[in-house]
């Protein structure tokens, strides 16, 4: 089975890594996210991604060798020839197929063209793009800076994959019904004419700083205009009643029109919407200029019948382009922020970053949302490919094929790649053929577990990573003679959680997003408890880190360089859910795909929990007492608000609040006796993993801060104090760890090893010059360069300085 022999592997990696120091072996995935932009059919001057301070000529100085430029003012990408340099200042017009811009008061043109890539000088990315569920185009831009997405330390099943996944899979296209659009129009007409300057509650004015703009105004955007019109626990118990009269098809018309609205239209808006006759009365499909409206839907979970929760996202809205980071098997290093200061590609306020690599050139998937034909547009792309090793699909042939394949309206579903390959089979009448959505069967129902060995898709499609690296080269200046570094921007774990079932207790007790403190999050590290997935036979611990059946060594040698980690680069630790939202809400992997769009929304300061708590977007979890009973629900650390939902996912949604319920964002609401059996499950795993560090006593390995962390998760306190009190809380400071004892001895440590090795090295070396006669041999005299290098490392290392060279990274475990 290749899921076991890739984990051999990864132990051997985690195992080198913890011997070496500095390094660490992560069970996670990951992916570089860049916001995209809907310009619709013009984009140019007054553009809101137009920025100051880069010029054609000044790029074309940097980073000419990429390019051949042209005298009109372009240039050619000499490696991808589809990547076009265009000038800053521009305009593209794509009814007229044109990009123009002036170069000495002269103007030049070439074609807009689809299937090429246009990069201003600031690495802005333009292209012209066809709507995959309508007959029209429309000019999509890629913002020059994406945001690192790091799923590290997630349980199986908790959407390691499904993060670096595209969104646009999950996008549903579906006209834009109308009741009666007279009468609807007329309702619309109402809401722009309404008067919105009483909408707040004393002390809450000051939420939009000129109520008055009206609905169409240019000064209001269209996410201005969502919020004004989602329920917000800042509006009067009067507005949020007229809010929620208005039917949701109403707003959505609402959107549309405030989303292709222009200022010529004045007054006149109504006479550009229309719908056909349809047997001598008014359809119901809107129409704009003549032409259907096609609006966009989401699935985010399901119903207690099973049926899909399918929520409109923003007429504007663009999934973000995402370059796979990770997979499965990462290796990680964290480096002072001064190693890499020139080549990185964030802003992050942050003396340590973390870069981290994928270890895998194959990546073994289990694509959950195939078994629906039509849903995994990749996945069935990918297994119509010839080459492929599959493990628990159903080898298909003769009547079974056959009963797929006359099953014209589920068969016409599929996209076109894995259609083709059963039309071909059934034809052919020979042989075995596998379907995307047709595991095996084992024990009279289909598999869970169907698995198939992805190749990565940047060594496919190279091009989409060589843009998105060229884009930040471009935006930060970072000469071509230096590397691009892109270190994690944002940490964000998943869970797979579960309600009660036969033999296995509820976990379903986290809203869709957390965010813990260092303590609380590792004690979650520590335990890593996981519920049903289709990889595993039951639920429980999967160990230190989810890595506790492949660890060579004591997990607390995992534990301690996790922790430094942290504790050094800063990361906030969030999490989403998959699986299950209490006991009534199935999500899947939903939330997995649409974490990555939220964060690409939000800027640097938005994502940092401080801010989050200080605006109530997050609520602390409190403990309570349930039937006399202590139940320690502050574990869960603080979950997203309602005001979370309306500020920041109607950047998404156009009904924000019904997306999030209120049970959604509560769970205990939906069942409080299964929340605390939950919550109770979490609190005595941990301390049941706990005592196992005192029964083996690798409690004596531990640092300092999960010495106190492991005695509090078994006994409730460490020296009468327990996780709330101040001095435990300031054991997993910056300050405090940079200057502690043991972290001294860690680079010290590290100092030793370094020594040996280049000790090693330059003794290895010396003794093959010694040894060849080979003296006029160019590859001797590469040896020779090689230990000149290792005698400098060998000095270096013995100084009394490295110490201060080193400060900033992991260093090394003393084991």
């Amino acid at each position: 089975y290749f899921g076991y022999c890739k984990k051999e592997v990864k132990t051997h990696i985690s195992y080198s890594a913890n011997l070496f120091g500095i390094a660490e072996e992560e069970h996670s995935g990951g992916a570089l996210a860049f916001r995209r932009r809907n310009h619709g059919d013009e984009y140019g001057a007054g553009s809101p991604t137009r920025e100051s301070g880069f010029y054609f000529d000044k790029m074309v100085e940097q980073f000419g060798d990429l390019m051949d430029v042209h005298p009109e003012g372009y240039a050619i990408d000499k490696q991808y020839p589809e990547i076009v340099y265009v000038p800053q200042i521009l305009r593209m017009n794509l009814n007229e197929q044109a990009i123009t811009w002036t170069k000495n008061r002269v103007t030049h043109s070439i074609r807009l063209q689809p299937g090429k890539i246009y990069i201003q000088p600031n690495g802005y990315k333009i292209e012209m793009q066809k709507h995959p569920g309508a007959p029209s185009w429309r000019l999509v831009g890629t913002d020059s800076e994406g945001t690192f997405c790091h799923k590290p330390s997630t349980v199986s099943g908790g959407g390691k994959s499904e993060i670096s996944k595209s969104l646009e899979d999950a996008v549903l296209y579906n006209p834009l019904f109308v009741n009666n659009l007279n009468e609807d129009l007329d309702q619309v007409q109402a809401i722009f004419d309404k008067d919105y300057t009483d909408r707040f509650l004393p002390g809450y004015e000051d939420e939009d700083h000129d109520p008055t703009r009206p609905v169409l105004s240019s000064e209001r955007s269209l996410g201005s205009v969502i919020k004004l019109l989602t329920v917000s626990s800042s509006h009067t118990q009067e507005y949020k009643d007229w809010l929620q009269s208005i039917p949701s098809y109403i707003l959505a018309l609402v959107f549309f029109i405030k989303r292709f609205y222009r200022r010529e239209w004045g007054k006149q808006w109504r006479k550009h919407l229309t719908v056909d006759i349809v047997d001598g009365a008014p359809g119901h499909e809107l129409k704009l200029w003549d032409r259907k409206v096609v609006a966009s839907y989401l699935r985010i979970g399901f119903d207690q019948q099973g049926d899909w929760r399918v929520f409109k996202v923003r007429q504007d809205f663009m999934a973000a382009e995402k370059i796979q980071m990770e997979d499965d098997i990462s290796a990680s290093v964290v480096v002072p922020a001064r190693w890499i200061h020139g080549s990185c590609a964030c802003d992050e306020d942050s003396d340590s970053l973390k870069l981290v690599s994928n270890c895998e050139y194959r990546l073994f998937q289990r694509p959950d949302d195939a078994v629906i034909p039509g849903y995994d547009t990749e996945t069935e792309h990918n297994m119509a490919m010839p080459d492929n090793f599959l493990a628990n699909y159903e080898p298909l042939s003769g009547e079974r094929l056959a009963s797929i394949v006359e099953d014209v309206l589920t068969f016409s579903k599929f996209s076109t790649p894995m259609h083709e390959l059963l039309s071909d089979a059934y034809r052919q009448q020979d042989g075995f053929v596998a379907s995307s959505a047709h595991p095996r069967i084992v024990n009279g129902e289909p598999s869970k577990n169907p698995r198939y060995l992805e190749t990565r898709p940047d060594l496919i499609n190279p091009v989409r990573k060589y843009i998105a690296e060229i884009g930040i080269r471009l935006h930060r200046k970072i000469d071509l003679h230096k590397p691009v570094c892109h270190p994690v921007n944002a940490v964000l774990t998943g869970r797979r959680n579960n309600p009660a079932e036969p033999g296995i207790r509820p976990l379903a007790v986290y809203n869709p997003i957390h965010y813990q403190e260092l303590p609380e999050l590792f004690m979650d590290f520590i335990c890593s408890l996981t519920g049903k997935s289709p990889s595993t036979t039951g639920a429980g611990s999967e160990g230190a880190l989810t890595k506790g059946p492949f660890n060579a060594l004591r997990a607390t040698v995992d534990l301690n360089n996790a922790l430094v980690s942290y504790i050094l680069t800063g990361y906030a630790g969030f999490s989403s859910a998959a699986g299950f939202i209490g006991p009534d809400t199935r999500v899947n992997h939903d939330i997995s795909l649409l974490i990555p769009e939220i964060w690409t929304r939000l800027s640097v300061s938005e994502r940092q929990p401080d801010y989050l708590i200080s605006q109530g977007y997050l609520e602390k979890v409190e403990d309570f007492q349930h039937n006399g009973e202590a139940v320690l629900a502050s574990r869960l650390g603080y979950r997203i608000t309602e005001q979370f939902v309306h500020d920041f996912m109607g950047k998404i949604f156009d009904n924000p609040m019904v997306v999030f319920t209120r049970e959604i964002l509560k769970p205990e609401i939906q069942d409080l006796d299964m929340f605390v059996d939950g919550v109770n499950n979490i609190t005595e795993t941990q301390q049941r993993v706990a005592l196992q560090y005192f029964d083996d006593c690798s409690i004596e390995d531990a640092c300092p801060p999960l010495h106190a962390l492991l005695h509090i998760m078994a006994y409730g306190q460490y020296q009468g104090k327990d996780v709330h009190d101040q001095e435990i809380r300031e054991l997993f400071s910056r300050d405090h760890m940079l200057n502690s004892s043991w972290y001294a001895e860690r680079l010290g440590h590290k100092q030793q090893i370094d020594k040996r090795l280049w000790k090693r090295h330059v003794e290895n070396l010396q003794s093959f010059v010694q040894q060849t006669s080979r003296i006029d041999d160019p590859e001797y005299d590469q040896i020779r360069s090689r230990l000149a290098h290792a005698k400098q490392k060998h000095e270096q290392v013995q100084a009394a300085d490295y110490i201060d060279f080193l400060k900033g990274t992991l260093g090394a475990d003393p084991l």
